[in-house]
């Protein structure tokens, strides 16, 4: 989305659900009676009341709004001041960000020929997550998961992916939430040789007191957080040090405003962030920028490299090379939208991710 000043200046900001553009994008029409016309510097007291203002805390639907909305208006507040967004952010303490990929691969072998050609590429991290039976090359039907012939092959695959890339690349394991508790310890414990770099979203996330059972049971480096909407979802586990990496989506938790305070929270606890980030190019600017002025930072999340893809569409992006991006000097977040060209491919508003189940029918997360 894009946020325009009376000054000539623009923002662009992105949501984190795009399955709920509809709901979203009424959210939007309804926080912009809050925007239009107020100090686009002012991010805090936006966030504020655009958050606080309805009386009842915003849920996803309105915090997707409103990190689109806060992320646009920092891109703009770095072009007013005429410098990157990350220094604004207290300026950088790094100077490039260590990502992971998406690889994955029907059945183990195409598994670990993607991951080797990631290796290859210069990657230092890859990722992966917890297969369907069509994944794992089990089965023709896309929409079946057993999540213990599911365990079964991912601790193979770990297995043959350690053996081919050696110790040195981390591995991040995406479980997607499709385990309950106990799979999810049984999964772990049987990982635990392999040494992944985390393994992330082992449950479903409604209930973070369940984090806790894990904790005990689990000696491997949790990862969670990318379905949670504010400071608040992410209170427990944080101050009960239930998780060791922090999986913020920017365009889902608030935006930048909110990360920021999520991840200084999570700094006096010894946590690390790992920012989610499954989207485009405006995301991936907005969690590098928060990176590069963070103290506590494991490793970013970046689907594909920068730049490799949708130039067309985002004629501007950020940097990357040999497994690492980074924001360059130009001012605001670094991306720009060939609005012509977005306008004509449109995508449906709407939309159902797959719908995945068990052998006896039973809805399965995705």
């Amino acid at each position: 989305m894009k946020v325009e000043t009376d000054g000539g200046i623009h923002g662009l900001g992105e949501v984190g659900i795009p399955h709920w553009g509809g709901a979203i994008d009424q959210a939007l029409e309804h926080l912009s009676e809050i925007v239009i016309g107020s100090d686009v510097l002012a991010t805090e007291k936006l966030w504020q009341i655009m958050f606080r203002a309805g009386f009842f805390p915003a849920d996803k639907v309105y915090s997707c709004a409103i990190s689109a909305i806060d992320i646009a208006l920092w891109d703009i507040k770095g072009k007013v001041f005429g410098v990157p967004v990350f220094k604004l952010l207290g300026g950088p303490v790094r100077d490039k960000v260590a990502c992971y990929p998406h690889v994955q691969g029907i059945g183990t072998s195409a598994l670990i020929e993607n991951c080797l050609a990631a290796v290859d590429s210069g990657w230092q991290f890859l990722r992966w997550h917890l297969p369907s039976a069509f994944e794992a090359g089990l089965s023709d039907d896309a929409r079946l998961i057993d999540p213990r012939r599911a365990i079964a092959t991912t601790v193979d695959q770990v297995a043959a992916v350690r053996e081919a890339v050696g110790d040195d690349v981390g591995i991040c394991l995406d479980v997607h939430t499709r385990l309950d508790t106990a799979h999810a310890i049984d999964l772990c414990t049987r990982l635990t040789p392999y040494k992944p770099f985390f393994v992330e979203d082992p449950i479903r996330s409604e209930n973070r007191q369940s984090y806790r059972t894990l904790a005990t049971h689990v000696s491997l480096p949790l990862a969670a957080g990318e379905q949670w909407s504010s400071k608040w979802d992410f209170r427990e586990v944080i101050e009960n040090e239930l998780i060791r990496y922090a999986r913020i989506d920017l365009c889902v938790v608030g935006g930048i405003t909110e990360a920021l305070k999520i991840t200084g929270w999570c700094e006096t606890h010894y946590i690390d962030i790992v920012p989610h980030n499954p989207l485009g190019p405006v995301s991936a600017a907005a969690g590098i920028a928060l990176c590069m002025a963070s103290t506590n930072v494991g490793v970013q999340e970046m689907p594909r490299a920068p730049g490799s893809y949708a130039r067309d569409l985002f004629p501007e992006q950020i940097e990357w090379k040999d497994g690492y991006a980074w924001c360059g000097d130009t001012p605001g977040l670094g991306v720009e939208l060939n609005e012509d060209l977005a306008h004509a491919n449109k995508a449906p508003l709407n939309s159902w991710p797959p719908v995945l189940s068990r052998p006896d029918g039973a809805l399965n997360n995705w």
